[in-house]
């Protein structure tokens, strides 16, 4: 459909951004449900693999994210500070190998003529915290992603 954009807001904000051929409901659903974010939140051609995904979305509800490379695991995890369906997530974002540098994220959904623009805007506790994720790979992950979620939506039509 379109390609995904990241723009550096400030040197402890991005905004990434994609349009996907699909009504909100079902992009939101991808990005909420654990049984759909395994599908498609790991970047595969790293050879990473969701090997625990748990989400109970709600207002101080909270989601953990356990990938697999190999014989390593890590996680993300966060707590949710607001949901409103099909629109607008707010929640917190950690890596947690680095537990004390938490992400805020605001996630819109903007449905219009039967596509949905999603726009995730992150803000990094320090521009460090955000140096250290860009230097990670980070972008080309979430590049992957995202094509793989809109891969996922195509088929939930």
């Amino acid at each position: 459909m379109s390609d995904t954009t990241m723009e550096m807001r400030s040197d402890r904000e991005i905004v990434i951004s994609r349009t996907f051929r699909a009504p909100a409901r079902i992009l939101f659903d991808a990005w909420t449900r654990a049984d759909l974010v395994s599908r498609w939140w790991a970047p595969k051609s790293h050879g990473v693999e969701i090997a625990h995904c748990e989400a109970d979305v709600r207002v101080g509800g909270k989601y953990r994210y356990v990938l697999r490379k190999g014989d390593d695991e890590f996680a993300f995890s966060g707590t949710y500070s607001e949901v409103t369906p099909p629109t607008r997530l707010v929640y917190s974002h950690v890596f947690e190998a680095f537990p004390d540098s938490p992400v805020t994220v605001t996630v819109t959904f903007e449905e219009l003529d039967g596509e949905t623009r999603l726009v995730a805007h992150e803000v990094y506790p320090s521009k460090e915290a955000l140096a250290g994720a860009l230097s990670s790979g980070m972008e080309h992950g979430m590049r992957e992603t995202m094509d793989q979620l809109d891969a996922l939506v195509a088929v939930l039509l």
